[in-house]
């Protein structure tokens, strides 16, 4: 039957000339076609039965809807089904981020705390409008435009010293030792924004750059950085990019071509819409020669991801800390006709070996997400070496020693370092983050400025000559008693649960503005515990008082663990060159 029918179709196709193959294409066209249509027909029913629902609510809902949020929040309830990264941004928040990333606003160039109703200018920027005018720091700012600041939000005062370049603002100073106001003008001028924390020379040969971000201006701040090191003797460069949360990709790219070959591959996008997208190297960089240590944790995220991998994958520099937050994902702007807009995520990021960035996650909504990922990283087991299992399918060879690097998520260091929060207390937080070590280091500074520019000459002198004595710590410890800050009595309501559980004492009572003995008892441990850390806070916070962040961060990391393991590595040829795969 089937020799029939085989011959049947022979002498049919013959008979007409009828190509079979053109026949199959034709159905299969026609085919397709009718299923794109059926595709497109259902997505037009999905369109209308979304359009239909939201004009029932704004007509029939029975009470009055706003128009506009009814929009914003199923924009925003959409991309959450999505992934972690698509999301909804309002025009404000748009300028918001773009002024960060950017490189500039317009401005007067301060940095100011605002604690007990005072202003208090912390920082000057340098070559700002207000550094010509003679702001300094240490001034009280108690009026703008003659308008009083006690009682103003933060918001309200940024609002009112920036406005469009070449216009102007009256602010009114109170200065230490002078009891009558001092009035500025202050012309507005363009204020740059600088991503590039600090650089300077650890010893003759090796340098250390901080980088906060990755902004339109990093390449250019990062060029002018490393050319001044490099006048200094630079052979070895450590790059921190610790808490970096990224940035700009092109940035990105910019960075790492500083330390590759031309024509070396950076990174790579692909998704399902988005065809494979090579970045290179287009010219050779300005550092090829010299040892290269990335310092990174698990707040590293995006760009920081990006460079870190490829120069791991190039066995170009070695990646110390613990492993990065995991990133990886392509968001592409999408800007809507009142300024706000969406950033859709549209395809992967890879490193040159092939390692997605972007960590594992469930189709589960944003705050799921976020919570799995503060789970993942305060178990400290997921950030040693030892703890932490690979698939043989994650592994991967770089593209130069074959030494073994990690994919599944983030960037693997090829040293580990553990988080060491031995001295760390809620009472330290506490200093930080309540705005009472900022105010007892700026009423420090005006009893002792004069004293302290006296004594030391420059700020090697200060480094090497000045101690924080236990009289400045009683100092701040009566500060704190006696103006009675939330630091005291938020920390010990917060410690009271678990110390009257540990000593079984139901009948305590923690009360606003009344400390019990045992509890104060508790408050002094803390203090105590946390004392190396509160001293070298102090240290750090007036070294910026009297000069500038450089010397802050000269201070500060001298506790920067991940740092100091860099230098002892990066000046250890055998360490270096077997941690990178020169040495088998």
């Amino acid at each position: 039957m089937y020799l029939n029918l085989f011959r049947f179709y022979n002498v049919f196709f013959r008979k007409h000339k009828i190509n079979l193959f053109f026949i199959l294409c034709f159905y299969s066209f026609c085919f397709i076609s009718c299923f794109c249509r059926y595709r497109q027909l259902d997505k037009n029913l999905s369109l209308q039965k979304l359009n239909i629902a939201i004009k029932a609510v704004e007509n029939l809902y029975v009470d009055t809807i706003n128009s506009e949020n009814l929009i914003e929040n199923t924009i925003v309830s959409l991309l959450q089904k999505l992934d972690p990264y698509s999301n909804y941004l309002t025009s404000d928040e748009v300028k918001e981020m773009n002024k960060l990333l950017q490189g500039n606003f317009d401005g007067i160039g301060i940095q100011f705390n605002i604690l007990t109703d005072t202003l208090y200018v912390v920082h000057v920027i340098p070559k700002s409008p207000s550094e010509k005018v003679g702001i300094m720091v240490g001034d009280r700012i108690v009026a703008i435009n003659d308008t009083s600041v006690a009682g103003m939000k933060n918001i309200d005062i940024i609002k009112r010293l920036q406005g469009l370049k070449g216009t102007s603002v009256n602010i009114k100073v109170i200065r230490t030792n002078n009891p009558r106001a001092i009035t500025f003008k202050i012309v507005r001028d363009k204020i740059p924004i600088y991503t590039l924390d600090t650089f300077y020379m650890i010893n003759k040969k090796t340098g250390y750059v901080k980088l906060n971000c990755f902004g339109l201006t990093t390449c250019n701040e990062f060029e002018e950085a490393l050319k001044e090191l490099q006048k200094k003797g630079l052979k070895n460069l450590i790059v921190d990019l610790q808490d970096n949360g990224g940035g700009y990709l092109q940035s990105a790219i910019d960075i790492a071509t500083q330390f590759l070959r031309k024509n070396d591959l950076i990174v790579y996008i692909r998704g399902f819409h988005q065809k494979q997208e090579n970045a290179y190297a287009i010219i050779n960089g300005s550092f090829l020669n010299g040892k290269i240590v990335i310092l990174i944790n698990e707040f590293a995220a995006s760009a920081s991801e990006i460079v870190a991998g490829a120069l791991q994958d190039w066995d170009r520099a070695v990646i110390i800390g613990r492993r990065s937050f995991g990133k990886g994902l392509v968001q592409r702007p999408i800007i809507f006709p009142d300024g706000s807009m969406i950033k859709l995520t549209t395809a992967r990021y890879y490193t040159p070996t092939g390692r997605s960035i972007q960590k594992n996650y469930k189709n589960e909504d944003k705050e799921f997400y976020e919570k799995n990922s503060i789970k993942h990283y305060n178990n400290k087991k997921m950030l040693i070496a030892n703890h932490l299992h690979i698939y043989d399918s994650l592994k991967y060879r770089t593209l130069l020693n074959k030494r073994v690097v990690y994919g599944g998520g983030g960037i693997m260091p090829d040293y580990f370092i553990q988080t060491d929060t031995s001295l760390y207390t809620n009472i330290y937080y506490s200093l930080l983050n309540s705005g009472a070590l900022s105010k007892f280091i700026i009423n420090y500074m005006d009893k002792n400025r004069i004293f302290l520019h006296y004594t030391y000459k420059c700020f090697y002198m200060y480094k090497l000559h000045f101690h924080v004595s236990n009289t400045l710590l009683n100092n701040l410890l009566k500060m704190l008693k006696q103006e009675n800050f939330g630091i005291i009595n938020d920390t010990m309501c917060f410690n009271f649960k678990s110390f009257r559980r540990n000593n079984n004492k139901k009948h305590l009572k923690c009360k606003k503005n009344k400390i019990s003995t045992l509890l104060t008892a508790e408050y002094t441990k803390q203090f105590e515990k946390s004392k190396p850390l509160i001293k070298l806070q102090i240290k750090a916070l007036i070294a910026r008082n009297l000069w500038g962040m450089n010397e802050y961060y000269q201070i500060i990391n001298d506790k920067n663990d991940a740092l100091q393991k860099a230098v002892e590595i990066i000046e250890n040829n055998e360490m270096y060159n077997k941690l990178i795969g020169k040495l088998k």
